[in-house]
């Protein structure tokens, strides 16, 4: 079992999810989408969305942080540095209408790409290496976090628009694999084999 005593199994812990929600993805549209416009269907039930859109923002959360940390040295360092080295994170830096939002090609290569940082990246990064978090409520705030936390966050994150993803897919009688978009807790509560899925895919 993971603990504080064993920093390096959390890490594992962590990165294991979310190179499995993200394969999730990867599964779904492998598997459910079909053609390109299924990904950019507007939805009835969440004005404004499309699948496209969803997978996007997820997997956007995941390439800041990333990108946060291996552009700052001293995130390999951890807890140690001052503050004002830490790298600075803001999840509002997105960037919208990218080909992977209507591509079925494209989200696939897109998602695969953010597992292949994630596995090449988080072993390099210690636990509680702090970050600056940047955010807009709409009044800007500025927190100190750690790695660890936000990519849990980034999983979390992932599932919730994952739901939202299985909704839109509804709503074009798309089929989707049962524990898609099912929060981690529920799938333990209900004792499912796995707590986040089986995912298939490949790299």
């Amino acid at each position: 079992m993971a603990s504080d005593d064993h920093p390096e199994d959390n890490m594992d812990n962590l990165l294991a999810v979310g190179v499995i929600v993200l394969k999730q993805a990867v599964d779904f549209v492998q598997e459910s989408v079909t053609t390109d416009e299924q990904l950019t269907f507007r939805s009835k039930f969440i004005p404004g969305s499309t699948i496209g859109k969803h997978l996007r923002h997820a997997r956007d959360h995941y390439v800041l942080l990333l990108e946060s940390v291996n552009s700052n040295p001293s995130s390999y360092i951890g807890s140690e540095g001052q503050p004002e080295s830490m790298p600075s994170l803001s999840y509002d830096m997105r960037t919208r209408n990218t080909p992977m939002e209507a591509s079925r090609t494209s989200a696939i290569e897109a998602l695969q790409s953010c597992i292949l940082q994630l596995e090449e990246i988080v072993p390099k990064i210690r636990k509680d290496a702090r970050i600056k978090l940047h955010a807009v409520t709409p009044f800007e705030q500025v927190f100190e976090t750690t790695f660890a936390r936000e990519l849990w966050f980034a999983a979390l994150h992932a599932v919730h628009h994952w739901s939202m993803v299985r909704v839109i897919a509804a709503e074009q009688n798309m089929s989707s694999e049962e524990s898609f978009g099912i929060a981690p807790s529920t799938l333990v509560y209900h004792d499912r084999e796995a707590a986040l899925g089986k995912s298939k895919s490949k790299i």
